[in-house]
Order: structure tokens, then C-alpha cells, then sequence
């Protein structure tokens, strides 16, 4: 599977309806599967392509990373809404939820310096790296990591410098294991995750079709 921007061109290869919709709609966690989803929008693949224009290509240049990803999302609802008939809505519901919240021993976070632009964010099974951004992103992609979804209650504001390091739970057990994601939370962050149930909002599939090929 994969999805990216060449020039002005947009391709995803091999990816489901479920792939395009949580990059569409940063969906908190990959795991949480949008209720109306039918079963073929998580497993039939797609080879999806479409052009960008010239014009706004060129008029994409002048905007922040932040605003360029904000600007990518609205592409890819369009393309969902025309070549897959995508309709969706937002509602709160009660679910299980992991809260992020500072630890006893108090944050670790460093703070990213004023006036410097972000550099984006990274992660994947054993480390996750944050450079100029909240602690919202943080709780984003710490909901993808664990597969629940996470709610940021640190009341911390701003953006942060993040390095984060652990050995995933399959791996632990090893000689050269590292700390565990929650450990490595706390002892190198000062934050941790505690259960709770929590109003999230949950994004609901209306309807959504397979489109014809082209």
C-alpha cells in the first residue's frame, strides 16, 4: 500500500476505502474502524490517480506545512466524495479512551523554539518523532501506536521537540530490550496514558460506493 503527491500528481496504490478515508480525515486511531464502513471498504484494494492543477500546485508553494496538509485533506475528501459517492458525518460518542495526562514526576517535554518552522512528524512501531507540534499531534499518533484512542489532558499548549524511543511488547523479553512504549512515556517525557471512558468524536460512514473503473 501506498499514497503520495509526485509534481501534480496524486496516486495511492493498493490502498481500501478505509486507507483513504483515515488519511482524509486523520481518522485518531487506524484501528477505529468508522461505524457504516461495509466489510469490502477494509479489504478491497484500489489503484486511485488524479491530477492536481497547475495553478494551485503553484499557489500551494506560498503556504505553511500546516496549511499545505490542510489543503491535502480536502483533496482527498473531494476525490472520495466524487469517485466513491463518500458521504460522512461527526457525532460524539462514550468510548474507551486513553488520556494522556503529565506524570507525577512532571513533563520532560522540550519545547520547540519560537519562530523556527515545524518539520513534520514521524513514527512507527518503536519510536515516534515530533518536531514543532502540540501535544494534540502527539495523542494522534500515540492512538495509531496502541490502537485506542487517545485524549490529550496535559493542558499543555505549544509545540514540542519530541524523540521518543521503546521496544514494542513482542520484543520485550530480549537482552537488548529498551522500555516498554508506556515507560518509555514516562521516564523520557514525563507523560502517561490512564483508561477512561471519554466523548469522542467519531466520524460515521452515510454512504460510500465502489466506483467504476476508468
Amino acid at each position: 500500500m501506498s499514497i503520495g503527491v509526485s509534481g501534480s500528481r496524486f496516486s495511492a496504490r493498493c490502498i481500501t476505502v478505509w486507507g483513504l478515508i483515515y488519511n482524509a480525515y486523520q481518522v485518531r486511531s487506524f484501528h477505529d474502524y468508522p461505524p457504516g464502513l461495509p466489510s469490502w471498504g477494509d479489504s478491497a484494494p484500489f489503484d486511485v490517480e488524479a491530477t492536481i492543477g497547475d495553478d494551485n500546485i503553484a499557489a500551494e508553494r506560498n503556504l505553511s506545512p500546516g496549511e499545505r496538509g490542510e489543503l491535502s485533506k480536502q483533496r482527498l475528501q473531494a476525490l472520495l466524495s466524487d469517485r466513491f459517492k463518500l458521504r460522512v458525518h461527526n457525532e460524539s460518542r462514550i468510548q474507551s479512551v486513553d488520556q494522556l495526562v503529565i506524570a507525577k514526576s512532571g513533563s520532560r517535554l522540550k519545547q520547540w523554539p519560537a519562530g523556527e518552522n515545524p518539520r513534520g512528524t514521524s513514527w512507527g512501531r518503536n519510536q515516534l518523532t515530533i518536531q514543532g507540534a502540540g501535544m494534540d499531534r502527539l495523542a494522534f499518533i500515540l492512538s495509531d501506536v496502541t490502537g485506542r484512542t487517545v485524549v490529550d489532558k496535559t493542558g499543555l499548549t505549544g509545540n514540542f521537540d519530541i524523540d521518543l524511543k521503546w521496544t514494542p511488547d513482542d520484543q520485550q523479553g530480549k537482552p537488548d530490550a529498551g522500555p516498554t512504549l508506556f515507560t518509555a512515556l514516562e521516564e523520557q517525557l514525563g507523560l502517561k496514558l490512564d483508561a477512561a471512558k471519554g466523548s469522542v468524536n467519531t466520524l460515521v460512514v452515510d454512504h460510500v460506493e465502489k466506483p467504476s473503473e476508468n
